[in-house]
């Protein structure tokens, strides 16, 4: 469902939105910015300037059904916005861009407001874009868990319920953060295999998980089920999401129960909310189920969602360690990735989560599960690069790393390109590690 503000032909008054990698006039993400000295409030990003909602509106420049959803994205989080429908959502995304339009019957009028309505992105702090609820680490990465499962069980790596199942568990909201926010190293206990006992202290196999962030828009009441069909819907964007993981603590503690304090330290996560409207062009089939693979139970299939429901999204990790930075040497690329190896879809993930009664909200956040592909130069986790710690990677440094290093910082980025499309981007999702 492509409209004009995906016509690659189109540009921005905004002079550095044209040929931007990450926000050119066909992304328009949404997000929560701070000026300096100022209080937080909803902006788009257009290139390296931020649109500011509040100003745009006390310009009269929003009416109808645009101007309403304009004001639901003008407060201190994107809540209100989100429990808006999608039409709301596609009215605001349509104005935007005749807003921001270069060659539009308003553009003359709208350049002369400029200094009024825009802020230099480098001038201004992210903030997280909507007050998290609750939050969900799915497991929907299928190579990720092959790959991990290998090193625990080589002859049988997925458990029994991984293809009928959309496996998840309930992570801590209160402990996201945006991108550029120290991690600090958590302690725990943990045990190696040649201790008699566990001892506390810092983790000692600290890593990053490559993933989707999606934000949940309007919810559903307490017992009533989304169906897989209308599950899309409540969608309303994605970001990067770097699910943290002290390797050592969780192996100890995760037995008989699932992750607590070895993911529960942190989860960092781009600031801008790329819309499901700007990514519709970079919707793709889902990737058919492999041979002898069970056929989802009738509440997990949709023809229409296998048919679009995944996203040609390419996601990249990039490590710069004290090292790189002191020599001024650039990032080194991990791993890189396209989100269409999920195996479920989006709409799949809703439809589970509610199947058995649970009311999701607005602002709710799910991740996707580690995105990993077939060969080595795709997966998302050091654990899996490293063979859990046994093959240290070598690093153009000189360097070598297991898992990481204080003072290392992992940096995500993604991607969206299609022929006839123009591309768009996320921005970054960046975190430091601290010592503990």
């Amino acid at each position: 469902m492509t409209d004009f503000t995906h016509d690659p032909s189109r540009k921005s008054w905004v002079a550095s939105a044209s040929g931007h990698g990450d926000f050119p006039l066909q992304n328009l993400p949404l997000g929560i910015f701070r000026p300096r000295g100022e209080e937080p409030r909803g902006g788009v990003a257009i290139g390296d300037e931020i649109l500011d909602l509040p100003m745009a509106l006390a310009q009269g420049l929003f009416t109808g059904e645009a101007e309403q959803a304009a004001r639901a994205a003008s407060g201190r989080s994107l809540n209100p916005l989100m429990a808006l429908g999608k039409g709301s959502r596609a009215a605001l995304r349509r104005r935007l861009s005749e807003i921001l339009d270069g060659a539009g019957p308003e553009t003359a009028m709208i350049k002369e407001l400029a200094p009024r309505i825009l802020h230099h992105a480098q001038d201004c702090a992210l903030e997280l874009p909507a007050e998290i609820g609750d939050y969900t680490d799915f497991y929907a990465g299928i190579q990720h868990a092959t790959n991990t499962g290998r090193l625990l069980r080589p002859d049988n790596p997925l458990m029994p319920n991984y293809k009928h199942i959309p496996v998840a568990y309930h992570g801590r909201s209160s402990s996201v953060v945006t991108s550029g926010t120290p991690v600090r190293r958590p302690q725990g206990q943990r045990k190696r295999g040649d201790e008699a006992a566990p001892t506390y202290g810092p983790s000692r196999n600290l890593d990053y998980e490559l993933e989707l962030g999606l934000w949940i828009g309007p919810g559903n009441a307490q017992g009533e089920p989304i169906p897989v069909a209308e599950a899309g819907g409540h969608v309303i964007g994605f970001c990067l999401l770097n699910d943290w993981s002290a390797r050592d603590i969780q192996g100890w503690e995760y037995q008989p129960l699932g992750p607590f304090l070895g993911k529960s330290f942190s989860t960092t996560i781009s600031p801008w909310v790329v819309t499901a409207e700007a990514l519709e062009p970079f919707r793709q089939a889902q990737a058919p189920r492999g041979e002898g693979d069970p056929a989802p139970l009738p509440y997990l299939w949709d023809d229409a969602d296998q048919g679009n429901g995944a996203f040609g999204v390419d996601l990249e990790v990039f490590i710069e360690t004290p090292v790189m930075r002191e020599k001024g040497a650039a990032p080194q690329r991990f791993s890189r990735v396209s989100a269409a190896n999920l195996y479920w879809t989006a709409a799949q993930m809703v439809a589970h989560h509610s199947s058995g009664g649970c009311n999701l909200r607005p602002g709710d956040l799910f991740g996707s599960g580690t995105i990993s592909g077939v060969e080595r130069e795709t997966w998302g986790s050091l654990l899996e690069q490293s063979a859990g710690g046994r093959q240290p990677l070598a690093l153009a440094s000189g360097e070598t790393r297991r898992f990481l290093e204080d003072g290392d910082e992992i940096v995500f980025r993604a991607s969206c390109q299609k022929e006839g499309f123009a591309p768009i981007g996320f921005g970054e999702c960046r975190g430091r590690i601290a010592p503990a």
